[in-house]
């Protein structure tokens, strides 16, 4: 199949997977709606109940600004049924991917969430943990120090949380198979029952009476009013107009905004929750694995151990995710999360006692199949250019974006939305609410970038727009293997030495499938020549190459 990232997201289908994070549901919240009927209007709608649009609800409930004003916060399915509620459960910083502003920003997303968990005693399994992040070719390794060695320089103070280590023995303290080529370390990553906090936030909010929550109310279309001071919210229960709308919905933007279609694209992941071997002892660290089971840089897989005790249902799941390289259907495109992919979901089950010492009464050999509770998957929102979408949405009115978090190596199926979605929902309430007084939007802005409340490059804005459309598209990307939010650099590297250790096989030019890569040369405007698939020009080469030679052969 063909990835199609160019037409709008779907809704949100009704017939969704079961995700294990919703085994529990929170019983206040499930078919909730404040009042029979949708209100009319509003002064701020914000459409989506995940983890930016449950975070830009108490933003707005806790400032001042806003006392007052009607707060309603719709959702096409039940609060926190989207991508937050089908994630990997992690909350992690990656700081050698995206500039040291971006790695700060999301250290201090993490101690957010942190903080609001133990000062509200939410009870959503939280635990403090080391990111141990592996990889699996000596290529990706490398291209990983490179990436450790220009945080040391930029940035040292960040650098002395991450550790890289390749000894036998020290990846064997951390239960990593001796298969890998080597680890970091990060201190300060997290791990919580997402859905659980997220419900906690929304259930206070709506019983203290500063939100209206609509849940199974997908909102289908918007447009100006008549007015042309506010936006029709258009719903299958009705319309409300609204003063200011904040798009909290990530991969089902383009549904609301076909114009960010080919800027914010719906990407389907996969998850699981397997029950340990019997013995086994609970894991310390959160887990990602890059290039594991011979997928590639940018296919990688991620995992959380819940607790054995001291919580519902104790049993201690193996939260695992990822398998993208090893699916047959296509994700790149897709926003139907009511299909598992089969073969993505078999490798889940099949590969985790052979990249971790599992221990327990399975053994070591590292074969076999674990058995998954719960299979399920979710959609994440890919952005062209890597990096979220923050700010008012140019030509709208009162039309305000945060999403296209990007999915990327051990995090979550829903992608990098735990440690970005809560300052981020933040710095749009800001924006929002600093530009009703009557402040310059850009002057707020760069506050905002100089005190470190939101790097510069998640900005909305049309120069941003228009240079991001100069990069590959997300399905070219997937297919160049450099999809994903870490640093183009990253892929590059661990690209270039994986290609200098091969030779091209020439019968496979000619033979190879549909869906496999062909090397040929195409110009792009902003890199030059590039490796795509695919390409006819390499057939001409190669024949050209082949009567040369030859041509050759006879002279001689």
């Amino acid at each position: 199949m063909t990835a199609q990232d160019d037409k709008p997201a779907s809704l949100p289908v009704p017939n969704s997977t079961h995700s294990f994070w919703h085994s529990e549901p929170n019983k206040f919240l499930i078919g909730h709606r404040t009042t029979p009927d949708l209100p009319r209007e509003a002064d701020i709608v914000v459409i989506g109940s995940g983890i930016t649009g449950a975070s830009v609800a108490r933003f707005l409930a806790e400032d001042d600004r806003a006392s007052g004003k009607s707060i309603v916060l719709l959702e096409a399915r039940e609060a926190c049924w989207g991508a937050t509620g089908r994630n990997g459960g992690h909350c992690q910083p990656l700081l050698f991917d995206r500039g040291p502003d971006v790695a700060a920003f999301e250290l201090r997303n993490v101690a957010a969430v942190r903080s609001y968990i133990e000062s509200h005693n939410v009870p959503c399994e939280w635990r403090t943990v080391t990111g141990c992040r592996t990889f699996w070719t000596d290529a990706l390794l490398d291209a990983a120090k490179a990436e450790v060695s220009r945080l040391h320089d930029s940035a040292p103070e960040l650098a002395k949380r991450v550790t890289l280590i390749t000894d036998r023995a020290e990846l064997a303290k951390h239960r990593v198979r001796p298969s890998a080529a080597g680890a970091t370390l990060t201190r300060g990553a997290g791990q919580l029952w997402p859905y659980k906090y997220v419900t906690y936030i929304l259930e206070t909010l709506v019983q203290s009476g500063r939100l209206a929550l609509h849940t199974n109310t997908p909102v289908t279309s918007l447009s100006p009013d008549s007015d042309g001071k506010s936006t029709l919210i258009h719903t299958p229960r009705g319309k409300i107009a609204a003063t200011q709308t904040i798009l909290a919905t990530n991969g089902y933007t383009s549904h609301l905004l076909p114009s960010f279609a080919d800027l914010i694209v719906p990407v389907r992941g996969e998850m699981s929750a397997q029950l340990p071997p019997p013995g086994m002892a609970r894991l310390a660290d959160s887990y990602g694995f890059v290039g594991a089971g011979g997928q590639g840089a940018n296919q990688d897989d991620y995992l959380i151990q819940r607790p054995f005790s001291g919580v519902p249902n104790p049993k201690g799941h193996l939260m695992f995710g990822g398998g993208g390289g090893a699916g047959t259907l296509e994700r790149v495109g897709v926003s139907d999360d009511s299909v598992i992919d089969e073969d993505s979901a078999r490798y889940l089950r099949q590969s985790l006692p052979k990249m971790l010492k599992l221990g327990g009464d399975g053994g070591e050999g590292g074969e076999g199949e674990l058995k998954a509770d719960y299979q399920w998957t979710g959609i994440m929102g890919f952005s062209r250019d890597n990096m979220p979408w923050v700010g008012k949405v140019p030509g709208g009115k009162g039309v305000w974006l945060c999403g296209g978090y990007t999915g990327k190596c051990s995090i979550c199926v829903v992608g990098h939305g735990m440690p970005n979605g809560t300052l981020c929902g933040k710095a749009v309430v800001d924006m929002m609410l600093a530009e009703e007084e009557g402040t310059s939007l850009s002057a707020l802005q760069e506050e905002l970038v100089q005190n470190g409340d939101l790097p510069r490059g998640y900005l909305i804005s049309d120069k941003r727009i228009r240079d991001a459309r100069q990069l590959p598209t997300v399905a070219v990307a997937e297919r160049e293997g450099t999809i994903g939010n870490q640093s183009k650099d990253f892929y590059k590297m661990a690209k270039n030495k994986e290609e200098k250790s091969s030779k091209l096989n020439m019968s496979e030019v000619y033979t190879a499938p549909s869906n496999s890569i062909r090397f040929g040369l195409e110009p792009q405007p902003t890199t030059g020549l590039r490796l795509r698939r695919g390409n006819p020009v390499v057939l001409v080469l190669v024949l050209v190459g082949v009567a040369f030679s030859l041509y050759m052969l006879g002279r001689g």
